[in-house]
């Protein structure tokens, strides 16, 4: 797949590279990273994947015709403007900043080929879920190959990206509500005398076997829940008492609350 070039050597990056490399889309060789600030962090994904530094910027988009801005915001928004010198037609841009739009990095460098994408936390263990919205420059085979960057870590599905502020509610912030979910079921079995340690694992594997039903299966998962209601059963009785303390109205508006200061963000 040639070279691919990375602006940031922080948390993102390294899951990415992980799972590019597990993936065996890219060569260790093929990987460059430039970090324009914290030489260790760069040094840390050297020793641990030998991939290729770069420590000038200008050689990075020199060497490289897709490039990944894997850095914060305000960041990103400060150095576009004189990365405009090294941008040739080829370069394809893909920015993971947080409430960084499109049209923002088009107005900064002009209008080249340019992919917003929201990853997940999760990325980190294999299990991301990421969204790609393209502008109107980027081919099909160019979105093609984004798209399996992303999906080597996770999953990856393209977007509007007018759907962006629903993605941080429903997937960008969501790992912190399932841990809330988790910690407070391991209380309810602590609770009822179990060891914290044995409450958690159990938690944990119970929602991500429960995940994974729901995505491996295809089916509803009101439909799912069903199956485990028997009738006059302790899995019924536990639901009423969900939904009378307003489980899923609060959950709802947990995805909206993060959807609208994302908004605000932008």
């Amino acid at each position: 797949m040639g070279t691919i070039g990375f602006y940031g050597a922080g948390n993102m990056a390294h899951a990415i590279i992980h799972g590019m490399l597990a993936e065996g889309l890219y060569q260790k060789e093929e990987i460059l990273v430039y970090n324009h600030r914290y030489e260790p962090t760069l040094k840390k994904l050297e020793e641990q994947y030998q991939i290729r530094p770069i420590l000038d910027e200008k050689e990075l988009f020199a060497k490289t015709d897709l490039i990944i801005f894997a850095v914060k915001p305000e960041i990103l928004l400060a150095k576009l403007p004189g990365f405009k010198q090294f941008l040739t037609e080829e370069h394809l841009l893909v920015s993971i900043a947080a409430g960084v739009t499109i049209q923002q990095m088009e107005e900064l460098v002009g209008l080249h080929k340019i992919v917003r994408v929201m990853p997940n936390t999760p990325a980190a263990v294999g299990e991301g879920m990421t969204s790609l919205s393209i502008n109107s420059e980027v081919t099909d085979s160019e979105q093609a190959k984004v798209l399996q960057v992303f999906q080597s870590f996770g999953r990856a599905v393209v977007l509007p990206e007018s759907q962006i502020d629903a993605v941080v509610g429903v997937s960008g912030s969501s790992p912190a509500y399932a841990y809330l979910f988790i910690e407070a079921l391991a209380d309810g079995a602590v609770l009822e005398g179990m060891k914290r340690t044995d409450a958690y694992e159990f938690a944990a594997q119970a929602v991500l076997g429960a995940a994974k039903m729901v995505l491996e299966t295809g089916e509803h998962p009101g439909a799912l829940k069903d199956k485990v209601c028997s009738p006059g059963g302790t899995t019924i009785a536990a639901v009423r008492s969900l939904e009378a303390n307003g489980f899923r109205h609060a959950v709802i508006e947990a995805v909206q609350t993060a959807a609208k200061k994302n908004r605000e963000l932008t």
